[in-house]
C-alpha cells in the first residue's frame, strides 16, 4: 500500500482507477450522488474526494481547484496511487456559434497556452485525448440524447484577459 498523498489526502485503495475532475469542490457531492454507494473520502485545500461504484467498477470524483497548477498536483498524486483515466468535468466558455449553454463539449485535444504543461513537455508536443475515452463519451452522449460537440479546447492561465480583453488585454496578441 502507498502512503497518504500530501495534497489530496488519499492512499491507494481509496479511489478508483477512473476519476472525474471538476474544478469546484462544491460539485463533488452532487456528482458522487450518481455513484452506487458514494462515500466521502477526504477534503484538503481545494481537493475534495468521493468514491463509489458504477457498473461494479470503483470510480471517484476529485476536485482540482482553479487552474492548471493545482490540477497537476491532484493528477500527479492520483497517478502515484494507481489512477489512470481522468475526465475533466465542469463548465467552460464556448467560442463556436453553433454551441449553446448546456451542450456537452467533448475535448479531443487542447492548445496548451498556459505555463504548467510546459513543465512536462515541450510546447510542440500536442495534448491529445485518449481516443477510446473520447469515443465512450460520444457514445454516452448519443445514448442519453444530449447535445454535444467534439473539438479542440484552448487552455489559458488568465481568465479575465480572455473574457474582458478591453479591460485586461492579453500580452503579445
Amino acid at each position: 500500500m502507498s502512503s497518504i498523498q500530501y495534497h489530496i489526502r488519499v492512499k491507494e485503495g481509496d479511489v478508483g482507477k477512473y476519476v472525474l475532475l471538476p474544478g469546484d469542490p462544491g460539485r463533488c457531492e452532487s456528482i458522487a450522488n450518481y455513484f452506487d454507494q458514494p462515500k466521502f473520502i477526504s477534503f484538503n485545500r481545494e481537493h475534495k474526494v468521493y468514491s463509489g461504484t458504477l457498473n461494479g467498477e470503483m470510480v471517484s470524483v476529485v476536485s482540482t481547484g482553479m487552474g492548471c497548477p493545482s490540477t497537476a498536483i491532484a493528477v500527479e498524486e492520483l497517478v502515484k496511487i494507481g489512477c489512470h483515466t481522468f475526465i475533466r468535468v465542469g463548465t467552460s466558455g464556448a467560442m463556436q456559434p453553433n454551441l449553446n449553454v448546456g451542450d456537452i463539449a467533448i475535448i479531443n485535444a487542447a492548445i496548451r497556452d498556459e505555463g504548467t504543461s510546459k513543465q512536462y513537455l515541450p510546447i510542440e508536443y500536442p495534448a491529445v485525448a485518449d481516443l477510446e475515452v473520447v469515443n465512450a463519451l460520444v457514445k454516452a452522449s448519443q445514448k442519453l440524447q444530449y447535445s454535444y460537440a467534439v473539438g479542440v479546447s484552448h487552455t489559458k492561465d488568465s481568465f479575465y484577459s480572455e473574457v474582458e480583453p478591453d479591460r485586461m488585454p492579453m500580452s503579445g496578441y
